[in-house]
């Protein structure tokens, strides 16, 4: 199939679903009214509580809850095979992703801010509230210290893309300060720090910054160390002054890069064709596991993230300035991520088709897609991942006439700012959720920003180098955190369709299903992979599967239980 006529296909999908289902949920199931009062003005602080332009907040949230999911996660998943992918994308983040994000964001909403661990105390009990948090706490604990990770390698692979992704550090402080601080006009220098942006990313050819081993420590550990110490201090400064105007700039930078990429698809369409160059279909592909229930755990954000109920109910919540917002931010970002898992579906099957090279050979079309997808392991490794969609997009970038180099440099800020943005806000969600943790304990005091924050970088910096001094300790854990975030997405829509039985009727419905089906696939996913951590005698992981399998199913147990008894008044 022609890669042109399948994007368009799926645009236009999304557009007619937002109009359609987003705008149903929004005025007949959650009823969003605007002149209701919401937490950013209730409880406004200066700091984590900041009542923001809509078009602001939605920079901010996309790209915290995108990071390098809708990235790296179909990058993987279209081993399967192209049609498996995008069905699960396009439908998934339609009646899945969206619905879950939606639901979690004006849940928050209605109850102070609140984070989503602490809500299931009040739509089921303290105890499932507990074991939420738990599995909350290792999943971020998991993100913080793989995405760290995640960016150190881009840093190693791509050192042109350095320069810029700290460079924005300052444009976004300054963007913050002129335009919340002293009123600028959001135009005019939202203009001037995209402009300085693409600035950097043309010197950072030029002046391509690595780090040389120190003490022992390899780059990877050193620039871990230091995006941790970064994480640190943005996280507990107030969102106006980095959290926000950062998020802006880079969804600044999405939209441009996206555009970009379009445009390549375009004009590769009517120059060369463009033809999916991976299969249809590919049921058993080498090595690989079943696609049933894999892809479904494979490819998350793009189709359904737990991780996403954490910046809805972590930081959007508690920024959103109106109800009636919520439609555009919650459920409208859902599917421009989607759009984007799209992209990169078509990056990968079609665009690494215009050229792969291999052993100093350069493949064509379905010879080059074989080269790279060849088997479950020639694919794997986070650097295979991201080198394939680097590939990918800057070949599609070339058909405009932009240089290979400068394209590299485009898509590899593109990621690492993403993955970035989502550090930040997974730092600043678990400083949330540890205050949370211990504010009905004697140990409130570890609930202060400072301690919280530093608990949270610490414990993510004891997990990246528990494997020495590469921090790559987290890959230990990385086999269970596909499903333990998809646990997490439908524990997530457990706790909303709880909520939506107290509202009478059968509303329960759209958050009832989609979590039927994730609760199905992922409790199998999580099975198998225990039988398969057994025999390979992996222990850490059987044990760790082992706990929060059996958390999970438990709040399940108790959740279906109090989903059996008369709707709360």
């Amino acid at each position: 199939m022609n890669a042109l006529s399948l994007m368009t296909l799926i645009f236009l999908g999304y557009i007619v679903a937002y109009f359609t289902y987003g705008k149903w949920l929004g005025s007949k199931i959650f009823q969003l009214n605007a002149s209701k009062k919401v937490p950013s003005i209730e409880r406004e602080d200066g700091i984590d509580y900041v009542p923001t332009k809509k078009s602001i907040l939605f920079g901010h949230h996309f790209t915290s809850i995108a990071g390098t999911g809708p990235i790296v996660g179909p990058a993987i998943g279209v081993i399967w095979g192209w049609v498996p992918a995008v069905i699960w994308v396009f439908f998934g983040s339609i009646f899945m992703g969206a619905v879950h994000d939606f639901s979690a964001l004006v849940i928050s909403m209605r109850n102070e801010g609140k984070s989503i661990s602490e809500i299931t105390g009040i739509y089921i009990n303290d105890r499932v509230k507990k074991m939420f948090f738990v599995i909350v706490f290792l999943s971020l604990l998991i993100v913080l210290a793989i995405f760290g990770l995640i960016i150190a390698i881009i840093f190693s692979k791509f050192p042109q893309s350095v320069l810029s992704v700290w460079v924005q550090i300052p444009i976004a402080m300054a963007l913050g300060w002129r335009v919340f601080k002293k009123g600028g006009s959001l135009i005019i220098f939202t203009l001037i720090s995209v402009i300085l942006m693409y600035s950097t990313m043309i010197l950072g050819q030029y002046i391509p910054l690595t780090l040389p081993s120190f003490l022992g420590i390899p780059s990877t550990g050193l620039w871990t160390i230091l995006l941790l110490i970064y994480a640190y201090f943005a996280s507990t400064l107030p969102v106006t002054t980095l959290l926000q105007p950062r998020d802006y700039i880079n969804a600044w930078q999405l939209y441009i890069s996206l555009g970009l990429i379009l445009a390549g698809i375009v004009v590769s369409a009517f120059t060369q064709g463009l033809p999916m160059a991976a299969p249809a279909f590919q049921e058993h592909p080498a090595g690989a596991p079943s696609m049933w229930p894999f892809l479904f755990i494979t490819i998350a954000c793009g189709s359904i993230s737990g991780f996403h109920c954490l910046v809805c109910s972590g930081t959007t919540s508690k920024q959103i300035k109106n109800e009636s917002d919520a439609q555009f931010i919650g459920y409208g970002a859902m599917l421009l991520e989607g759009a984007l898992a799209t992209v990169i579906i078509i990056a990968v099957c079609a665009g690494l088709g215009l050229g792969y090279s291999n052993g100093g050979e350069t493949l064509f079309g379905v010879d080059a897609w074989n080269s790279h997808y060849l088997s479950w392991q020639s694919s794997g490794g986070l650097g295979s991942k991201l080198n394939a969609v680097v590939i990918g997009c800057s070949n599609l970038l070339g058909t405009l006439g932009i240089p290979s180099s400068f394209g590299t440099v485009i898509i590899g800020v593109f990621i690492a700012s993403f993955a970035g943005t989502t550090l930040d806000s997974a730092t600043r969600v678990q400083r949330y959720i540890i205050s949370e943790m211990v504010s009905d304990t004697r140990f409130k005091k570890l609930g202060s920003k400072w301690i919280a924050t530093g608990i949270a970088v610490s414990t993510a910096a004891l997990l990246a180098f528990s494997s020495g001094a590469n921090g790559k300790g987290a890959l230990a854990l990385w086999p269970l955190f596909g499903a333990v975030n998809q646990l997490l997405g439908a524990l997530a829509l457990m706790v909303a369709t709880l909520y939506l039985k107290t509202k009478g009727g059968k509303k329960y419905l759209v958050t009832g299903l989609p979590f039927l089906f994730m609760i199905f696939m992922t409790i199998w996913s999580v099975s198998l992979n225990q039988l398969w951590f057994y025999h390979s005698k992996q222990t850490l992981l059987f044990i760790m599967n082992l706990i929060i399998s059996g958390l999970s199913l438990w709040m399940v147990v108790e959740s279906i239980l109090e989903f059996a008894k008369s709707p709360k008044t």
